[in-house]
Formats: structure tokens, C-alpha cells, sequence
């Protein structure tokens, strides 16, 4: 069984960063699926990525693969600066503001 580990990134929806600090183990698919001639849905006789398990670190996600025999490629996860401004959204109301108000 090959399976990848990886720490998933955020959202595009949204600015939040909320599930993105656990590392997670999914199985890479060994058959192809194929397509129902009937109702053409897809489907696969390998059920081993319908699982996804999560683990607090890396180490601990190393580690069960090598127990249970999971040869596991691991991706690094591509760190992004913090996007804060020193005062933020609040210095729109400051009343030390320097500039003129424009709208």
C-alpha cells in the first residue's frame, strides 16, 4: 500500500486557517476507477482512499505507517507569511488618524 502524508493547506474560500495544523495520511489509489456504462458513475474496487486518518505530527503519522508495513511519501507543507498589518482594520476609526477621512 502507498499512501502520502501531508499537512493540508488553507482554504481558498476563506482567511481562516482552521484545519490546517494536523497531518493527515491518504492512500494513493492502486486501480484506476472506471465508469458504469449504465448510469455512468464512477466507481473503484479499492476502498483504501476513502480513508483519511489524522495525526498531531509528522512523526506520529511516520510512525504508523512503518507499524502497519505503509510505504508513505511525506510533502512538505509551503510556509506563507503572516499578513497583519501593525494596527489593522482598527486604525480606520483611530482618532490620532493622520490622514483625512475619504469616504
Amino acid at each position: 500500500m502507498r499512501a502520502r502524508i501531508y499537512r493540508p493547506s488553507k482554504t481558498a474560500m476563506s482567511s481562516g486557517v482552521a484545519g490546517t495544523r494536523k497531518w493527515v495520511l491518504d492512500f494513493i489509489p492502486e486501480t484506476p476507477r472506471q465508469v458504469d456504462p449504465l448510469m455512468g458513475w464512477t466507481s473503484s474496487s479499492d476502498t483504501q482512499p476513502q480513508v483519511r486518518l489524522k495525526f498531531n505530527s509528522k512523526e506520529a503519522a511516520l510512525d504508523y505507517a512503518q507499524e502497519h508495513g505503509i510505504d508513505a511519501v511525506v510533502l512538505q507543507p509551503k510556509q506563507r507569511r503572516a499578513n497583519v498589518r501593525p494596527r489593522g482594520y482598527g486604525e480606520n476609526f483611530a482618532t490620532d488618524r493622520r490622514g483625512a477621512w475619504t469616504h
